[in-house]
């Protein structure tokens, strides 16, 4: 039996189907909270943009050999797997050997279709993808992607960003203002585009959210994490099990990969966030002010006045230079960069630069950070 699940946001939609419930079901979870993702009747899906996710080793097997026959291929990295990338036609056909699955695309319809041995696998694959067919319709539509978290005031839908390079604390930013009766609209990344004469439209980018052991644990969240764990619960398998054992043992030390690359952090489903920590979502915005936070453990926070001018730089856009986990290699975006075409940047640039612009100091006091996040917010 197919099943299918058809996701949309703002002008944009694509409908996910699969022979097995359990990769729109996915889809459908990971979506739902920040885009409008509703169950469908595969036999009504006659147009627009369609992803098919089918467990299907045979037609998997015989994806490969297409790849391998005489193609010339490129061999490329994507969500941090190899993949192998061929034409057929007018077609992309690839194959992901780590995660055996088999991509067959036509840009000129925005048709996919994988075909995967494995369910979990394909599920995490079918929704990957899937948002990549709305960003790309979104680009097109003259949408950008800004690298920045974000926060709705519930009563206007007033938006605050927080910029600022890895480290900088625009999750922390973000997640201290949602436990203060914000919403939470992203917590790395957002779309963006200018409506009307002088506003910046603002949606979310889902996906799952990296927390820190030290910032789950100083935002009082340890033992919800630990007890969601200890009841059977699960958080997203993208997760380490260094950090689910951490989260067991009620250890909030940070975890590194080896030569302290990258932190191993907490990996949240965006629908987790309401019943286990009590965050509300929001679905959209609009931007009213940016936020420029930086964390001194042993500083005192509060906004700061003065320093170096606040602007936004190339690399607070998601461009394709900055966007290397997902390439376009199945062409969705037409050949619009992967942060938005130059013209939709300038003007969102353009018209955030009007827009009260305040650097605030956080610390590891968490009532005395959320003090200083609700100075600045009353200031925009």
């Amino acid at each position: 039996m197919i099943s299918a699940t058809r996701l949309e946001a703002a002008s944009a939609a694509v409908t996910v189907l699969s022979n097995r419930a359990e990769v729109t079901d996915w889809s459908a979870r990971y979506f739902g909270q920040w885009w409008n993702a509703s169950a469908v009747e595969a036999s009504s899906v006659c147009a627009g943009a369609v992803l098919v996710a089918d467990v299907d080793p045979t037609e998997f097997a015989e994806l490969t050999l297409q790849v391998h026959d005489g193609r010339p291929t490129e061999e490329v990295e994507y969500a941090r797997h190899r993949m192998l990338v061929a034409r057929d036609g007018e077609d992309i056909i690839a194959t992901s050997p780590d995660e055996s699955i088999g991509y067959r695309c036509t840009p000129s319809t925005g048709r996919l279709v994988l075909s995967g041995v494995g369910v979990l696998e394909l599920a995490l694959a079918a929704a990957r993808l899937a948002r990549e067919v709305v960003r790309g319709q979104l680009l097109r539509d003259g949408w950008a992607v800004l690298h920045a978290s974000a926060v709705v005031r519930p009563e206007d839908g007033a938006t605050l960003l927080a910029f600022g390079g890895k480290g900088a604390g625009k999750t922390t930013t973000a997640l201290l203002l949602a436990s203060a009766g914000w919403r939470l609209l992203a917590n790395d990344r957002v779309l963006t585009r200018p409506t009307g004469e002088r506003d910046v439209e603002v949606v979310p980018w889902p996906s799952a959210a990296a927390l820190g052991l030290g910032l789950v644990d100083a935002l009082g969240w340890g033992a919800a994490a630990r007890g969601h764990l200890q009841e059977g619960g699960a958080f997203h398998p993208t997760q380490h099990d260094s950090v689910t054992e951490a989260l067991l043992a009620g250890d909030f030390t940070p975890l590194w990969e080896d030569g302290k690359r990258r932190e191993r952090k907490v990996q949240v489903f965006p629908d987790q966030f309401t019943p286990l920590f009590g965050v509300e979502l929001a679905t959209g915005g609009r931007a009213a002010g940016l936020l420029f936070p930086r964390v001194e453990a042993e500083g005192s926070p509060d906004v700061v006045v003065g320093g170096q001018a606040l602007g936004l730089g190339e690399d607070d856009f998601m461009s394709g230079a900055t966007e290397d986990r997902y390439p376009d290699v199945f062409e969705l975006a037409r050949g619009v960069d992967g942060g938005g075409r130059r013209s939709a940047r300038d003007e969102v640039s353009a018209r955030l630069a009007l827009m009260p612009h305040l650097r605030v100091r956080l610390s590891h006091d968490v009532p005395a950070s959320v003090a200083a996040l609700r100075k600045a917010a009353e200031a925009i």
